[in-house]
């Protein structure tokens, strides 16, 4: 495939090097330097595009491909409030996207085994539950879109918990959860990758269940795995949709 890469940060750089072990060829690279440039004419290079930018960005970047006809698979999270309206538009003009808010094979093994724990424990209601998540400090938005998928799966899963809420440690405000609220706790510590643990609490025992990267390499091989299988697709899919754990 002939992919365009939209972010060049970390992860544009590591995305890149998988795509070329993996036998692809990165034909465009669009960052801050270059992207206002660009246009859906300068998108006809490619097979694919992959975002990994900035929130306001990737919007930006996706309705872009979307006027050029280029399949995109979007890693960048902080842009879901406009979810619905973006899957409108893919649909109605067919159009490919593929999002995820993490496309590492491991939490995708997280996410479906989340699941299964909090409908195993949603009978026991002496079972309090609450998601942290801990990354670097360099990242814009909190709580993470890794921790917000977490915390769907389980709010799926157990009626006594309506909604989220995020309490950003060391922020002004404490944020303290209600009852039927689910709290998730963020931390921004030095360079760390991601962490993200789910704590089941009772008077009696704890239950942690628990994934932690040890870098970033597993998220870039995914967003390419990912890209391999939208190729040719016509859609709006969740990276959720590459994996079948029921096999």
């Amino acid at each position: 495939m002939k992919i365009i890469l939209l972010g060049y940060g970390k992860m544009g750089q590591l995305i890149e090097k998988f795509a070329i072990k993996r036998g692809h060829e990165v034909v465009l690279i669009v960052d801050e330097h270059n992207r206002a440039e660009i246009d859906a004419d300068s998108l006809t290079v490619g097979d694919i595009a992959i975002d990994f930018s900035t929130p306001h960005a990737a919007l930006e970047n996706i309705n872009l491909c979307f006027d050029a006809n280029l399949p995109i698979v979007v890693g960048t999270t902080g842009w879901y409030n406009h979810l619905e309206e973006i899957k409108e538009t893919c649909l109605e003009d067919g159009q490919s996207l593929l999002y995820g808010s993490n496309f590492s094979i491991g939490v995708n093994i997280f996410f479906h085994i989340n699941k299964m724990l909090a409908k195993a424990i949603a009978p026991y209601k002496q079972y309090e539950v609450q998601v942290e998540e801990i990354h670097h400090i360099h990242k814009l938005d909190a709580p993470s879109g890794t921790a917000i998928t977490i915390a769907e799966g389980i709010l799926e899963n157990i009626d006594s918990k309506t909604s989220w809420v995020n309490d950003l440690v060391g922020s002004d405000q404490e944020i303290i959860a209600k009852p039927d609220e689910l709290l998730i706790e963020s931390l921004r510590i030095e360079e760390v990758p991601g962490t993200h643990t789910v704590l089941y609490s009772s008077e009696v025992d704890q239950i942690e269940f628990k994934h932690t990267a040890h870098n970033r390499e597993g998220f870039a091989l995914g967003a390419v795995v990912a890209a391999e299988w939208l190729h040719g697709k016509k859609g709006f899919y969740q990276v959720t949709e590459i994996f079948d754990f029921n096999r």
